[in-house]
């Protein structure tokens, strides 16, 4: 048995897709088991980047196989054009990408509907592509997955009261409802004999991978503090990219998890509304936004910045009982005079060294920093963790001290070659 799960361990966009990337070459099988295609993960291929939103980056290399499982839910015409550019740059999909057939798609009203919302009350930031919706149908029960898609009668008659009970909010917003429904059945025409290919039994599949001693890695789509559960409530995404996800995203048992790591970016970003408590409003707030490129993949838009924040990573560590850390951007602290790290909070004249749940607390509490000394020099292109300025080094160790992991690789760059071992010769694929 041979399983690793790659999670965020901040508001996402850590760099998982290069980690995954990375790792991938090892594995014999990359599963994405929450989110759709609201995440976005670039990669460098061919030296160019490249962005996939809902295939996992190890269909980039030959003879691995990729499954997208139950607890994603999937924009079939979303996943259609991803396809169609991977065809074009001459990578093959068939027969080694899956898509669960329990699964929950996306369809048109899920996005407008998402639209709607988000022009509402409550602002979340979402990438309004019906995640949020789609998820909501399947919690209340009258979602449709893959499965239900493929069976014609099965298919229009879920469409039907899904139409129904959705007609006040579309209606209100000026959506013709015979319309809509026309224009889904003629997707769904179109879509059927795309998608038909790729189902199957994905549950089923990865208990014969892991009895057959096949390496399998597990990779989330967005960042710890956005869990639905564990996160900044109710600024999150829909589902669980923690480590417990797995088991309910991809239908495995917990014993069948051998290795948890996380990836962390060397500061912080978020994208959209809500709380930040280490978030920076100056020029060094800019100059890491420009140095990290710190720019949606999906959506543009950019991120929000600011320093390490040691509380939220040591609760990703808890939550998901992380072993190994995988550093990245770390390039882009170089020529900061001074580093601040925040260690704790503060409310009230109360000290919060642990995550608060109280969205209050999260939204006013002021961050408690520790100063430490920067370093410069270019670091790009160094491949040995001694080789690196010495007070870069000093920074690791002590953000290692902070969030209670060990950090074994580091990245310094969108290449897979641009990473620097720290603990060499790591078995990250345990038997």
């Amino acid at each position: 048995m041979s399983t690793l799960i790659v999670l965020g361990t901040q508001w996402g966009d850590e760099g998982k897709g290069k980690v995954v990337h990375y790792l991938a070459k090892q594995a014999d099988y990359i599963v994405r088991y929450q989110g759709g295609n609201n995440a976005g993960h670039t990669l460098i291929y061919e030296n160019k980047p490249f962005v996939l939103h809902l295939i996992p980056s190890g269909i980039l290399f030959s003879k691995k196989y990729c499954l997208i499982t139950n607890g994603v839910v999937v924009d079939p015409k979303a996943l259609k054009e991803e396809i169609a550019i991977l065809k074009k740059k001459k990578i093959p999909v068939k027969g080694r990408f899956f898509i669960s057939e329990q699964a929950h798609i996306i369809l048109p009203y899920h996005k407008i509907i998402d639209g709607i919302l988000e022009e509402g009350n409550v602002k979340i930031g979402t990438t309004k592509r019906g995640i949020g919706p789609a998820y909501a149908d399947k919690v209340k029960r009258i979602g449709i997955r893959v499965v239900d898609y493929l069976e014609k009668d099965v298919f229009e008659d879920l469409l039907d009261k899904n139409l129904i009970e959705k007609a006040p909010i579309l209606e209100k917003s000026g959506i013709n409802i015979a319309n809509l429904k026309e224009e889904i059945l003629t997707d769904h025409k179109k879509l059927l004999k795309f998608i038909k290919p790729f189902v199957a039994d994905t549950s089923l599949m990865i208990e014969d991978a892991i009895n057959e001693n096949k390496k399998i890695l597990f990779e989330s789509a967005q960042g710890t503090l956005l869990d639905l559960d564990f996160g900044t409530y109710p600024f999150v995404t829909s589902s669980n990219p923690i480590a417990g996800g797995v088991c309910s995203g991809a239908g495995i048992g917990p014993t069948k998890i051998n290795n948890v790591l996380g990836v962390v970016k060397a500061y912080t970003t978020r994208v959209g509304e809500g709380p930040f408590t280490t978030e920076l409003f100056d020029n060094i707030g800019e100059l890491l936004r420009e140095k990290g490129g710190e720019y949606g993949a999906t959506t543009g838009r950019p991120r929000r910045c600011g320093w390490f924040d040691a509380v939220i990573v040591r609760h990703s560590v808890r939550v998901s009982g992380i072993k190994h850390l995988i550093l990245t951007k770390l390039d882009c602290m170089q020529s900061i005079e001074k580093i601040k790290i925040c260690v704790a909070y503060k409310y009230k004249n109360k000290i919060y060294k642990e995550f608060p749940a109280s969205r209050t607390i999260q939204k006013y509490a002021k961050p408690i920093y520790e100063e430490v000394p920067g370093f410069k020099g270019e670091v790009k292109g160094i491949m040995d963790f001694k080789k690196l300025p010495i007070n870069a080094q000093k920074y690791v160790k002590r953000l290692e001290q902070l969030v209670c992991a060990p950090i074994d690789l580091i990245s310094l760059g969108r290449k897979r070659e641009e990473t620097i071992e720290v603990k060499k010769d790591m078995k990250w694929f345990e038997r």
